[in-house]
């Protein structure tokens, strides 16, 4: 396996535990911290903006707030313009948890990072922007043909190249 993508990938798996674990103290499942942190940002989207910003499936964000709504974070409410349209509101309750899990999450990221310097920490987060930059790239449906080399190819599996001609 890749170094790059071995390493990655125990990266991810260990913060997911870690985040998961410290999102159950206060009583949500995975994910439903950034769906709350979306609707702290701007109340009343709807599942189809929430599932696009996080880059998840529309049923996905459905469900988490099937759940969320069970538990007392949201409320479901049909847009007064288009009656098709709902939109996910937070309660009381939901609004509560900004604080605490904004706090949990700030503490998580200084934990894992205490052994940079300032410095390594900006490159981190420098490299990792261009990482999932061209991560979103590679996974986005292309129909442009011309290239023949690049992220059509890599969907197709084959090796990408970079064409040196150029």
């Amino acid at each position: 396996m890749p170094e790059f993508l071995d390493l990655h990938g125990k990266t991810s798996k260990a913060l997911r535990g870690v985040v998961e674990t410290a999102m159950r103290r206060h009583g949500l499942h995975a994910g439903q911290d950034l769906v709350l942190a979306l609707l702290w940002e701007q109340d009343g989207r709807t599942p189809g903006e929430l599932a696009a910003a996080l880059h998840v499936t529309t049923p996905t964000i459905v469900k988490a707030a099937n759940r969320m709504t069970a538990a007392g974070l949201l409320t479901r409410r049909r847009d007064d313009r288009d009656n098709r349209l709902v939109g996910l509101w937070l309660t009381d309750a939901g609004r509560a948890l900004q604080a605490p899990i904004e706090a949990e999450r700030q503490l998580i990221e200084e934990t894992v990072t205490a052994g940079l310097t300032e410095a390594e920490r900006e490159q981190l987060m420098s490299a990792l922007i261009k990482i999932q930059r061209s991560a979103s790239d590679l996974a986005r449906p292309t129909t442009d043909t011309s290239r023949g080399t690049g992220r059509r190819d890599f969907q197709e599996g084959r090796r990408i190249e970079a064409d040196r001609s150029t």
